[in-house]
């Protein structure tokens, strides 16, 4: 009898939690690179690539507005040249510091500014694909954890 509770109780947990989870699958930039108005509650001033769509599906927001930590995955189109310049550009005029750049054909940068940590990871979709944006929001001086094997050992 116990079990069967137990196994109730769960399955309702994950029915709660799957309606909490959004399905969008994008969401379409406005022309001057913001996220729209419903979205940019999610992601405060930060601007984004024109044309870029925001991958919902494939995305993990924490919080919202200018505090905002997590991972944002965008479809940048063909032009990985136009979204590798908006960041290197832009972020720095936002008052974004650039730590370091590494440029190929996956590129990461990274910037800072105050107290948060920008990692901007391009990734070129080839001749057939579209490229894709992974840009991973943190606190700067956040502690780090050693991940631990499974079993305790």
């Amino acid at each position: 009898m116990t079990s069967r509770l137990s196994f109730i109780a769960a399955s309702m947990l994950v029915v709660g939690l799957s309606a909490c989870v959004s399905p969008t699958s994008s969401v379409n930039l406005s022309a001057d690179g913001k996220v729209p108005n419903n979205s940019s509650q999610l992601l405060g001033q930060l601007s984004l690539p024109t044309g870029a769509r925001l991958l919902g599906d494939q995305s993990l927001i924490i919080g919202s507005g200018d505090n905002w930590v997590g991972r944002v995955v965008l479809d940048v189109g063909r032009d990985l040249d136009a979204a590798y310049a908006f960041f290197l550009e832009t972020y720095p005029a936002q008052g974004w510091t650039l730590v370091s750049a590494v440029r190929g054909k996956s590129s990461v940068m990274v910037l800072t500014r105050q107290e948060r940590t920008a990692t901007v990871e391009l990734m070129d979709g080839g001749v057939l694909g579209s490229s894709l944006v992974m840009l991973t929001m943190a606190p700067r001086n956040a502690p780090v954890i050693a991940p631990r094997k499974p079993g305790g050992l």
